[in-house]
C-alpha cells in the first residue's frame, strides 16, 4: 500500500478542489477500526496514518475531507452503528417533550444526528473563515413537492449550527425554497439533480437569491452554495441502458460512465463561463469501467483539475484505498476540460434520455418532478426516512413499559 492514497494524488493535481464525506461523521471512526481490523499487517501502519490525515482533529485545516454531506439513508446508518446511543438520546428526548408523537420524535432525531455530526466539523470551519467544514442537513424526502413545509423544515436545520447548510431537492418547489433561502443568506446544497437543466437552473435560482441577498444587505459571511450531479444515479438508477435499447442502441458501462460524466463536464464549463457563485458538487460515484482488462476510476480521473467538490461514501472510500493496480491510475491536470468522444456522444444523441438531459433547455420546471431518476431515488429516500421514523416508534414504545 502507497503513502498517499489516490484521493490525496486527485487533489494535488486539482486546485480547489475539495473531497468531502459523504456519510454522518459520526460514524468515522468506528469505520477506520472497521477498515483496519481487515486489513493487511503490513498495510495498517499507513492506513492509520491516512485516517489520521482524512479527519485531522489536532489540526482540522489540514484534513483531506472538508466538508460533509448527509441525507435520511446515511442519517439511519448513523443510527444503525450506534443504536444504543441513539435510543437514549431518543429517550431524552421523549422525556424533555410530554406526548411527543414518533413522526416529531423522528425529526427530534434527525437534528440531533446533524448537530452532532456539524459539531465535529465546526473547528474546520472556523479555521477557514466559515468557507469550509459545512455539513449537509436534508430536508424530508417525503415533503420534496411541498415548498411551505421544505422552508420551515430548512429554517430550523440551518438554526442548528453556523455551517449546516441545507440540502433540497432539486424538484420545481425545490428551486424556489433554494432562492429564497439563498436570498436569507443561507447556505444551500442542491440534491436529487441528475440533468443540466436542474443544475442550470439551480445556478441562476442562486444568482437570483444572492442579488437579493445582497440587495437587502444580509449577512453572506457564512453563506455558500454546491449544486450535486448524482451520476450513477442518473446513469444506472434512471435506467440510460433501458433507454438506449428502447432506440436499438447498446451501451456499455463505459459508455454509461461517459455520458455521466458529459453532463458534468459540461455543467462545469457552463458555471465557469457565465460566472455563477455556486461549486459543482460530484457524487453517486462507482469503480471501473474495466478496459483492456486494467480497472479505472473514470468518475475520479476525468475530473482531474477541477475546482469542485467530490463527495465520496465510506464504501468507495474503502474500493479507493484498496483499489487494484493504482499504479495504473494517474491524474492529468486539465482532464476535467476534455470532452467524451465524438462518436460515442453523437451515439448518445440519438437517445432522448441522454439528449434532453445534455440540452440547457431539455426540461421545464414542471418536468423535473417526474424524472425516473428523482422518483426513484426519492422513493428510496423516503423509505430510509420511514425506518427511521419506525426506529422512533419503537423508542416510543420502549419508553412507555419501562
Amino acid at each position: 500500500m502507497r503513502e498517499n492514497n489516490l484521493l490525496e494524488k486527485l487533489v494535488e493535481t486539482s486546485p480547489g478542489m475539495e473531497i468531502w464525506w459523504d456519510s454522518s461523521p459520526v460514524v468515522f471512526d468506528n469505520w477506520c477500526h472497521k477498515m483496519l481490523s481487515k486489513a493487511k499487517e503490513s498495510d495498517k501502519e499507513i492506513l492509520h496514518r491516512q485516517f489520521g490525515r482524512m479527519i485531522n482533529k489536532e489540526k482540522p485545516e489540514a484534513s483531506l475531507f472538508r466538508g460533509v454531506t448527509t441525507n435520511p439513508p446515511l442519517s439511519l446508518e448513523a443510527i444503525k452503528d450506534d443504536k444504543p446511543y441513539w435510543s437514549e438520546v431518543a429517550a431524552e428526548l421523549i422525556r424533555k417533550n410530554p406526548g411527543i408523537d414518533k413522526e416529531s420524535l423522528f425529526w427530534l432525531l434527525y437534528k440531533s444526528v446533524v448537530k452532532r455530526g456539524s459539531d465535529m466539523f465546526l473547528p474546520l470551519f472556523e479555521k477557514t473563515g466559515y468557507r469550509e467544514g459545512f455539513l449537509s442537513g436534508q430536508v424530508d424526502p417525503r415533503k420534496l413537492f411541498d415548498k411551505e413545509a421544505m422552508l420551515k423544515q430548512a429554517g430550523e436545520l440551518a438554526a442548528i449550527n453556523p455551517n449546516v447548510m441545507v440540502k433540497v431537492p432539486g424538484t420545481k418547489e425545490g428551486y424556489e425554497v433554494i432562492e429564497t433561502l439563498t436570498a436569507q443568506g443561507i447556505a444551500t446544497n442542491n440534491t436529487l439533480s441528475f440533468v443540466l437543466p436542474q443544475l442550470m437552473d439551480c445556478a441562476r435560482s442562486v444568482q437570483r437569491g444572492l442579488e437579493k441577498a445582497r440587495k437587502d444587505k444580509r449577512d453572506l459571511t457564512r453563506w455558500r452554495s454546491v449544486i450535486t450531479h448524482m451520476e450513477a444515479r442518473y446513469g444506472d438508477l434512471g435506467g440510460l441502458r433501458d433507454f438506449a435499447r428502447e432506440k436499438g442502441i447498446e451501451l456499455s458501462e463505459g459508455d454509461v460512465r461517459l455520458a455521466e460524466l458529459a453532463i458534468f463536464k459540461k455543467a462545469y464549463r457552463l458555471l465557469k463561463e457565465k460566472g455563477y457563485p455556486s461549486k459543482l458538487l460530484s457524487c453517486s460515484l462507482r469503480v471501473g469501467p474495466k478496459v483492456d482488462g486494467l480497472m479505472r476510476l473514470w468518475h475520479l480521473e476525468e475530473k482531474a483539475g477541477a475546482n469542485i467538490v467530490v463527495t465520496c461514501p465510506p464504501s468507495f472510500i474503502d474500493d479507493v484505498i484498496n483499489f487494484p493496480g493504482q499504479e495504473t491510475i494517474s491524474f492529468v491536470k486539465g482532464r476535467i476540460d476534455q470532452e467524451i468522444p465524438k462518436d460515442l456522444l453523437d451515439k448518445l444523441l440519438r437517445i432522448p434520455y441522454f439528449e434532453r438531459a445534455f440540452a440547457e433547455d431539455g426540461y421545464t420546471r414542471d418536468e423535473y418532478n417526474s424524472h425516473p431518476s428523482l422518483v426513484k431515488t426519492a422513493e428510496q429516500f423516503s423509505k430510509a426516512t420511514g425506518e427511521m421514523v419506525e426506529f422512533a416508534g419503537k423508542c416510543l414504545t420502549e419508553f412507555t413499559r419501562a
